[in-house]
């Protein structure tokens, strides 16, 4: 059997935030915002928009909905005095000066731009991310020159909902218009990519991480059909896993 597409998570798997604080972050995002022209107090937008964070969070991860960032930041500058709605062009100028930020902190894994070149040359490639900004996550395919690589990229915000859920998978396999039986999928997190990706029966490939390693994995209990230590490792083994029906490989860290 030669499988007909391999689909990829994003960050984590292909590219890792480099110098990047959350909560640095949020400060930045407030003065991002006060440079749309949303003028609200720091103390109070920051203490508001932790509580929508959270609010929304659970949403999210609990029940797998995305919630894009522009409902929780719409949320938080209501709630501390700053009316707006989610389609005001300032509050998305602000998130887009705000992503910027992460776009920019964002740096390919080694060996990622040469497995894509290896992999368009054995079938359909697609990619599936967790992201509540959309626009942040083509900005930055764009700004490490991955865009053409991809004939599916599947966001969370875009769908409504996120891995593990299956729809987002299903989504994915639609657009490149293959069975679930036909792709090989290839993550970093136990539970969103390998869980998600096996529950629909596509075969699946571990690879650790700076945020889910190998023991992440066995105290999870997922079990990938391929682990490997890193994207160097996966371009060796790809014609073996390509051509060969769901077997367990291990290639230890």
């Amino acid at each position: 059997m030669t499988y007909k597409a391999i689909i990829f998570d994003y960050i984590g798997t292909l590219v890792e935030p480099r110098d990047y604080s959350l909560e640095t972050s949020r400060e930045k995002l407030h003065v991002a915002l006060q440079q749309a022209g949303l003028e609200v107090d720091v103390s109070n937008f920051k203490e508001a928009y932790r509580s929508a964070h959270e609010k929304y969070r659970k949403v999210r991860y609990e029940k797998l909905r995305e919630v894009t960032n522009a409902i929780w930041v719409s949320e938080a500058l209501c709630n501390s005095g700053c009316k707006t709605t989610v389609k005001n062009s300032k509050l998305k100028e602000g998130l887009n000066i705000f992503f910027q930020d992460f776009v920019d902190s964002l740096i390919l894994r080694k060996h990622a731009k040469n497995l894509l070149r290896q992999v368009t040359k054995h079938g359909k490639v697609g990619l599936i991310s967790n992201f509540t900004y959309a626009p942040a996550i083509y900005a930055s395919l764009r700004k490490l020159g991955l865009g053409n690589f991809f004939n599916a990229v599947v966001i969370s915000e875009s769908v409504g909902w996120r891995k593990p859920h299956r729809i987002i998978f299903e989504e994915t396999l639609k657009t490149l218009r293959i069975n679930a039986g036909e792709a090989v999928y290839v993550g970093d997190s136990p539970v969103e990519d390998i869980g998600g990706a096996a529950a629909l029966g596509l075969k699946t490939v571990f690879v650790p991480s700076h945020f889910y390693s190998v023991e992440d994995l066995a105290r999870c209990g997922e079990k990938p059909d391929v682990i490997v230590e890193d994207l160097l490792d996966f371009s060796k083994v790809l014609p073996e896993v390509l051509k060969v029906p769901k077997t367990r490989l291990h290639h230890p860290t």
